[in-house]
């Protein structure tokens, strides 16, 4: 009896803590959904100049490489570290220049044809999505033309996907895009951190350092990320062409299948995958 006793309090206790966490979580969302309008309701003022020009030539796409500020080196920013690695492959690493009106710092460039807009924001990981929705509308670039690079817990170091839209998965920079944009079609980059290991924290994980074991491989990574990067951006998109467009900020709620495709940063093991 004293057996039963005990195990009805634990349970009990288990519920009770059980319905705390997911209300601090619930409401931990609502405050950071909260926090993306205030910061969305800010005045806009409109593109100018160089700027202007991407609006009126050729097709155009934005690049966002997903952190924190002032954490570039952390596995949580691993997305500015791709993207500070294709800036530098297009030649115009020395070109990064901060934008007060979109909150964070970018690049105009051109890749084949495409004007192509890379964006790190400068706003913390949870609220990224304000950063996005204000470049999206000063360059007038449909949210199905924006790819997310971020960090994937669920992938090992040394695997890259793409994923085509879809769900946040639990990301929060990728959830804070999706709110404020309005939709889910945004085709991302997902970078393989891998899991903490032990009784490390997943946050204490993420907002580490990469190990110098870990570095040896980050090098094929960021290589092998920018040339899928590339590609994405290279592609003719004749599909898209014939599709009605939406609008960026608060564009159309989207339904669409997601496919993804896992490369992994060995070139070897890549083409063994691509033969089975």
């Amino acid at each position: 009896m004293k057996k039963a006793t005990i195990l009805s309090k634990f349970f009990r206790y288990l519920s009770q803590f059980s319905h705390k966490l997911l209300n601090f979580v619930i409401m931990r969302r609502l405050l950071t959904r909260v926090l993306n309008r205030v910061l969305l309701s800010e005045t806009f003022t409109p593109a100018m100049g160089v700027d202007a020009e991407i609006h009126t030539h050729g097709r155009r796409k934005l690049v966002v490489g997903l952190g924190n500020p002032g954490m570039e080196g952390t596995r949580h920013s691993i997305g500015m570290a791709v993207l500070g690695a294709l800036a530098a492959r297009l030649g115009v690493a020395d070109r990064w220049r901060g934008d007060k009106h979109v909150s964070g710092e970018v690049i105009v460039s051109e890749v084949q044809r495409t004007h192509v807009v890379l964006l790190r924001p400068r706003l913390l990981m949870n609220v990224n999505g304000v950063t996005v929705a204000k470049a999206a509308g000063k360059y007038g670039i449909r949210p199905e033309d924006i790819l997310l690079v971020h960090d994937e817990l669920d992938k090992p170091l040394g695997k890259i996907a793409i994923k085509h839209g879809g769900s946040a998965r639990g990301h929060n920079g990728v959830r804070s895009c999706v709110d404020c944009l309005q939709t889910d079609v945004m085709p991302r980059l997902r970078v393989g951190i891998g899991r903490p290991t032990g009784k490390t924290s997943v946050e204490r994980h993420v907002l580490g350092r990469f190990s110098a074991e870990e570095k040896k491989v980050l090098d094929s990574v960021l290589v092998q990320s920018v040339d899928l990067l590339l590609s994405k951006l290279s592609q003719q998109d004749s599909q898209q062409d014939f599709k009605s467009p939406s609008s960026p900020p608060g564009g159309r709620k989207a339904a669409r299948k997601t496919e993804e495709r896992e490369h992994s940063a060995s070139p070897a093991e890549d083409c063994a995958a691509a033969q089975s």
